[in-house]
C-alpha cells in the first residue's frame, strides 16, 4: 500500500519558492486614513515636544547627563561584546543592503518595483530630515560634552537625533509597511520597534548617544513610516516610468526580421498551339533521309554477298556437297 509523506513546513516553504513568478492580483497599499493622521500628529507633537525639552535645558537634559554618569558599559561590561554587534543592526549601510535584497527578491517574484521604490523614499526622506536636524541643532555627544548640566546645542556636533535609531525605525519597519497580510503587519511592526528601540539604548550604553537622542531618533523614523502613503502616487509613477522605459530600450534592442530578397521572375515560355506542333512533326518526317556512306544506293538483292574465305564446318569424308545424290550409298531395302 502506497503512503504519501507527509509535507514539513520547510517542504511548504520550498514549494513556494518553486512557484513561477507572479504579480499579485491585489497590492494592500496603504492609505493615508483618520487614524493614521492622528497617529502622525501625535508623533508630530512628541518630536517637537522632545526638542524644546531639551532646547531649555529642562529635566530630560539632567537625566540625559545622569544616565551619562552612571555609566552603564562600566556597570554591565559582560555584555559589552553582544551590544558592539548588535548596535550594526542601526548602521545605513549594512541595514540597507540586507533589506534591498529581500525587497529587491520580492520586487523579482512579484513584478513589482513598489518595495524597492518605497525603500528608496524612506531612505531619502531619511537623510533629508534626520540629517537636515542634526546640522540644523548641532548638538554635542556624551564624549565631546563641555560643560557639565547644559544641553550643548549649536556646538557643531551632529548627534541629535539619533541616526542610528532613525534607521533602524525606518529599515526594519518597512518591512512591515510592506507586509502582504495585517498578521505579518503587526508580527513585523511589533518586531522593528522592539529592534529600533533596542539599538538605541545600545547607543546609550556605549555612550555615543544621549537618551534625549534616541527618543527623537525614534520619534524621527516612525514620523517617515507614517508620513510614506503621501508618497505612493509618485511611486506608481515612478514605477510605470521606468517600466515604460525598459519597453522603449527592448523595443529599440530588438533586430528586424531579414527582408526575403526579390528572385527575379523566369522567362515567360511561348507554348505553340497543339495543330501547329503536330504539322511541324508532320515536316520532319516527310524530309528524305540522310545516309553517312556516299555513293548511290543499291537494293539488298543487288548486293554482292560476302562469304567468307573456307567452310566453318570440319571436313568430313563420307558427306557430299548439298543438293548431289550420293552415288555411293547403297539402297537398301526394308
Amino acid at each position: 500500500m502506497r503512503t504519501e509523506r507527509n509535507l514539513t513546513r520547510l517542504d511548504r516553504v520550498f514549494a513556494r519558492l518553486d512557484r513561477e513568478p507572479e504579480r499579485p492580483a491585489h497590492i494592500d497599499v496603504p492609505r493615508m486614513s483618520r487614524h493614521r493622521v492622528v497617529l502622525f500628529s501625535a508623533t508630530l507633537a512628541f518630536y517637537g515636544a522632545i526638542v524644546w525639552a531639551v532646547v531649555i535645558t529642562s529635566w530630560l537634559v539632567r537625566l540625559d547627563w545622569q544616565v551619562m554618569f552612571f555609566r552603564p558599559y562600566q556597570q554591565w561590561s559582560e555584555i559589552h561584546a553582544f551590544v558592539d554587534y548588535y548596535v550594526v543592526l542601526g548602521q545605513r549601510g549594512p541595514t540597507a543592503v540586507m533589506i534591498a535584497a529581500w525587497l529587491g527578491w520580492r520586487s523579482w517574484r512579484q513584478h513589482t518595483l513598489r518595495p524597492l521604490l518605497a525603500l528608496c523614499v524612506s531612505l531619502l526622506l531619511l537623510n533629508v530630515t534626520v540629517g537636515a536636524a542634526k546640522i540644523g541643532m548641532g548638538r554635542l555627544g556624551p564624549h565631546y560634552a563641555t560643560t557639565i548640566g547644559a544641553n550643548e546645542m549649536w556646538l557643531g556636533g551632529d548627534i541629535f537625533p539619533s541616526g542610528h535609531t532613525a534607521n533602524a525605525v525606518v529599515t526594519w519597519g518597512i518591512l512591515a509597511y510592506l507586509a502582504s497580510t495585517p498578521r505579518a503587519r503587526r508580527w513585523l511592526s511589533a518586531l522593528s520597534a522592539v529592534t529600533s528601540l533596542g539599538v538605541g539604548l545600545s547607543t546609550v550604553y556605549l555612550g555615543t548617544h544621549w537618551l534625549s537622542d534616541v527618543l527623537l531618533g525614534w520619534a524621527a523614523g516612525l514620523l517617515i513610516l507614517l508620513a510614506l502613503p503621501w508618497f505612493e502616487p509618485l511611486i506608481a509613477r515612478a514605477e510605470t516610468a521606468v517600466f515604460d522605459l525598459r519597453d522603449r530600450w527592448r523595443a529599440r534592442g530588438t533586430v528586424p526580421a531579414p527582408v526575403p530578397a526579390t528572385v527575379p521572375a523566369p522567362a515567360p515560355v511561348l507554348l505553340k498551339p497543339r495543330a501547329a506542333a503536330q504539322d511541324e512533326a508532320a515536316v520532319r518526317t516527310s524530309r528524305t533521309p540522310a545516309y553517312l556512306a556516299p555513293g548511290p544506293h543499291t537494293a539488298r538483292s543487288e548486293r554482292t554477298p560476302v562469304t567468307p574465305v573456307g567452310s566453318r564446318r570440319p571436313p568430313h569424308t563420307d558427306r557430299g556437297s548439298r543438293g548431289t545424290t550420293s552415288a555411293a550409298r547403297p539402297l537398301t531395302g526394308g
